[in-house]
């Protein structure tokens, strides 16, 4: 009965999933599901693409978290559009609760929309949110045995992107023995080194995100009705 139970609900969230997607798709939004550990940085890295692409992409932000709306309020002080939701303990977001956020969006404003996960290397991995690219970002004080310990968002990532390479000189992360592994477990997930504090390899990131905009923009599509939260 349990494993009814929970295909049911992944079925469910599926379907939401795939409405969610084709809205985005339609408003030649490309929906990037950014997923760590708590403290990776991914609030930071959002503000470096704001800063270096402000220029050429519109950001909008979800930001997913069990309370508080600090992240958003950082957001939202410098002009970006974010929305906050609080999940009341649960550790992940799910494709509803994205749904729900995307009504309170003006998304015809927006080219690159982040959605910024619950930060947890478990539970995230088993929702699709509607996103195009799914994204994993490790810090360097982590350490690199991470793969190991949560094979399940590695292998599905389109992307790694690594963290505070500033610390490297102070910390104990092995970059090669970790590009190794991990593309010993996933061969098409491009890798990315970064410094949300020195801006080392944004422009890398960014400029790849916004590749993929141009895939996502290039797909002919019909514009969806916004799926009801269940």
């Amino acid at each position: 009965m349990e494993i009814k139970v929970l295909k049911d609900i992944l079925s469910a969230n599926n379907r939401i999933a795939e409405q969610n997607r084709q809205l985005l798709t339609s408003k030649h939004i490309i929906a990037v599901n950014l997923m760590s550990s708590p403290g990776a940085g991914k609030t930071t890295l959002i503000l470096r693409v704001v800063q270096t692409f402000k220029d050429k992409v519109r950001v909008g932000v979800i930001e997913g978290d069990v309370s508080s709306s600090i992240d958003t309020k950082k957001l939202s002080e410098v002009g970006i559009s974010a929305i906050q939701i609080n999940t009341g303990g649960d550790c992940h977001l799910d494709a509803s609760m994205v749904n729900s956020a995307l009504a309170n969006l003006p998304l015809n404003d927006i080219d690159i929309l982040f959605i910024e996960n619950v930060g947890n290397l478990i539970c995230p991995g088993g929702f699709d949110l509607g996103e195009h690219l799914k994204v994993i970002i490790l810090s360097t004080p982590e350490g690199d045995d991470k793969p190991y310990k949560y094979p399940l968002l590695f292998t599905i990532a389109d992307a790694l992107v690594v963290n505070k390479i500033d610390l490297l000189p102070y910390v104990n992360f092995d970059m090669d023995s970790f590009y190794h592994t991990v593309k010993g477990m996933n061969q098409k997930a491009a890798l990315f080194a970064v410094s949300g504090i020195t801006g080392e390899g944004i422009e890398d990131w960014g400029s790849w995100i916004i590749e993929n905009l141009g895939k996502v923009r290039s797909v002919k599509s019909e514009p969806t009705k916004r799926a009801e939260a269940s």
